[in-house]
């Protein structure tokens, strides 16, 4: 099934590739793979979630912080490789959870970006993988995730 057909059939729309909010690029091709820049989860220009997971967001609402910002990704890199459809498979995903010290469900939280690109991508959706807990995230987010997707060539 073609990747946007899918989309549909979960009922998502991919948002607006967000800009960077600092010196980089959101995503970049080189050869067969597209890199994105860590994606926070920004919904319609603000974040979904903001501070230590286990204080201030609670992992469910981490775990929504995370899916967004793996459909963040997804835009980026579709933009970047020239369309949703040239995004082959997901290689590897990097995902960073603003934790507090006693907070130890990194690996739950990010599979908040995990499901959703199996959903989207079916098999090829399926990943290396990397759950970070980190003291401190850019504009005191509390998740954070970079992909790298394989693409047509």
């Amino acid at each position: 099934m073609a990747i946007v057909e899918r989309l549909q059939e979960l009922g998502i729309t991919l948002p607006e590739p967000p800009k960077a909010v600092a010196a980089y690029i959101p995503a970049l091709v080189s050869g067969n793979l597209c890199f994105t820049s860590g994606q926070l989860p920004l919904h319609q220009g603000k974040l979904v979630a903001e501070g230590r997971v286990g204080t201030d967001v609670s992992p469910e609402l981490a775990y929504q912080a995370a899916r967004q910002s793996a459909l963040n990704a997804i835009s980026v890199a579709a933009a970047a490789a020239g369309g949703v459809e040239r995004l082959k498979r997901v290689v590897k995903v990097v995902g960073f959870v603003q934790s507090d010290s006693e907070f130890h469900g990194q690996p739950q939280v990010i599979n908040g970006a995990s499901e959703l690109l199996e959903s989207v991508f079916g098999n090829n959706g399926r990943h290396a993988r990397s759950a970070v807990g980190t003291n401190a995230l850019p504009l005191n987010a509390s998740v954070e995730v970079e992909i790298i997707f394989e693409v047509e060539a």
